[in-house]
């Protein structure tokens, strides 16, 4: 199109008169829009052939041809010379990241790499309900877990994971709040749950997760049914399926329903075979629990259907808070988060509130006291560590503990967060490890060799000097003797 037709073209609109030059700018983007349209018609003629370069990248190794193609295939293997072994020859992979494999066992006979040969000097009592008296405060004791134990099953917090991974067996050190915690679960044991709601309070590392997880151990071997959350925060992150449930206006969680069913009967069984349901329940329009029917029954059911195993945790808990023949203690670490905002969304992208999802509302009302058990109690303990489940307001005032911020008046709370929070009761936990605590603990890993050192061994001068620098505190006491001393 030339520029005097350009002109003609719009010399129609008396209104809008155009110039030599204006003209010619025109023209010269016209161009470039239709070069840029056959640009892009181009490009979706050949990405239309065949798959496209995401598909290429996210199915490696599998060559893809358009137009009939023959794909390439992999080379056969070929003999070897010595032995008749076959070697494969391997394409390089181009995923970037490096391959690490193991080293065989001929380059592995370093002393560090025996590690069968720690721990067998190492004469600990296995931990035990007799060893919890005052008259052991100081001792160090091994956790020996069998098949059927709460460490195995319910599993234990990363921290603790970590600490029990640094000697050759899980050990644990007893201490006076051991003891106090001991005590107030065997008052418990014969008053509702409502009447013993505690929250293990003190600053961070100073062993409030191993001290509930004592409290654990001692109720699972001296006949208490047990119910042991050791990350609570799983409950409200998101990393579980969540359906809208229109029965309950609630959103449930049949994953986390379903693992803690399977779980809870593992460690409880052979207390569950004696207990039976007392009313008939209907899980569905299809079934229905009768009464008289056993709970390990009632359980099974659950496992069969994950998508009734929220139904079947549900009836569990009303029949273990009606049954008067075990106490029941209900163990959660983090609790903190229980009374966070949630990780979950609803349809609109709007965050569900914690007392909207099944299994964190089973927890709070327990925790709260709007059900209780006939028979047992409520242990938490709080953590700080994930930044984004801090403690709130409303539980630190229910718990009488100071606030980590300048408060006003003018401080918007939510009502629903303290009705739950409500009548819980701190268990402080000290803030350090008295010095006798500590010194047996070193002495059992230098025992163990579970202090590494390249040169000098290990002494009472480092003892002193990591004890003064973490003034105490448990989890800052291990950082800095791992942290010091080098392979």
């Amino acid at each position: 199109m030339s520029a005097r037709r350009v002109v003609a073209k719009f010399s129609t609109f008396p209104r809008i008169q155009y110039s030599w030059s204006e003209s010619f700018k025109l023209l010269a983007c016209w161009r470039m829009s239709l070069s840029a349209l056959r640009n892009a018609q181009n490009s979706l003629r050949r990405t239309a052939a065949g798959p496209s370069t995401i598909i290429r990248l996210a199915v490696p190794g599998q060559q893809r041809h358009a137009g009939g193609q023959k794909q390439k295939t992999a080379p056969k293997a070929k003999n070897s010379q010595g032995g008749g072994q076959t070697k494969s020859t391997r394409k390089k992979e181009n995923s970037g990241q490096p391959v690490f494999r193991p080293l065989p066992p001929s380059q592995l006979q370093d002393p560090i790499f025996q590690s069968e040969s720690r721990g067998q000097g190492l004469d600990l009592e296995a931990f035990n309900p007799d060893l919890t008296t005052p008259g052991h405060v100081g001792n160090v004791v091994a956790f020996t877990p069998t098949e059927t134990d709460p460490i195995r099953i319910f599993g234990v917090p990363k921290n603790i994971l970590i600490d029990h991974r640094i000697a050759s067996k899980p050990l644990s050190v007893i201490r006076d709040v051991t003891v106090a915690t001991i005590d107030t679960l065997q008052a418990a044991a014969e008053t509702p749950s409502s009447q013993t709601r505690l929250v293990m309070t003190g600053p961070t590392g100073c062993g409030k997760s191993t001290v509930l997880l004592q409290a654990v151990e001692y109720a699972a071997k001296t006949g208490w049914l047990v119910f042991y959350i050791p990350r609570a925060i799983k409950l409200v992150d998101s990393s579980t399926t969540h359906i809208y449930d229109l029965r309950t206006q609630t959103f449930i969680q049949p994953k986390a329903a379903y693992q803690l069913l399977i779980r809870f009967l593992t460690v409880n069984r052979d207390r569950l075979q004696n207990l039976k349901t007392t009313v008939e329940t209907p899980l569905d329009r299809r079934s229905t629990v009768p009464a008289g029917q056993g709970l390990v029954d009632l359980i099974e059911m659950g496992l069969k259907d994950p998508f009734l195993a929220t139904t079947v945790l549900a009836t569990l808990l009303d029949e273990l808070r009606k049954q008067t023949r075990y106490p029941v203690l209900l163990a959660v670490d983090d609790i903190q988060a229980l009374y966070c905002k949630t990780a979950y969304r609803d349809q609109h992208f709007a965050s569900i509130k914690p007392w909207h999802l099944s299994m964190p509302r089973l927890l709070l009302e327990l925790a709260s006291g709007k059900k209780s058990f006939a028979r047992g109690a409520i242990l938490g303990a709080l953590s700080d560590t994930v930044t984004q489940y801090k403690t709130p307001l409303e539980l630190r005032r229910a718990l009488g503990l100071p606030d980590v911020a300048p408060v006003g008046p003018f401080v918007k709370t939510n009502k629903t967060v303290e009705e739950y929070a409500a009548g819980l009761k701190a268990l402080p936990v000290p803030g350090k490890l008295s010095l006798d605590e500590a010194a047996r603990l070193f002495e059992v890993w230098v025992e163990d060799k579970a202090v590494p050192h390249s040169h000098d061994v290990p002494n009472d001068e480092l003892f002193v000097s990591q004890y003064t620098v973490s003034e105490g505190n448990a989890r800052g006491f291990v950082k800095g003797l791992l942290s010091t001393l080098t392979i």
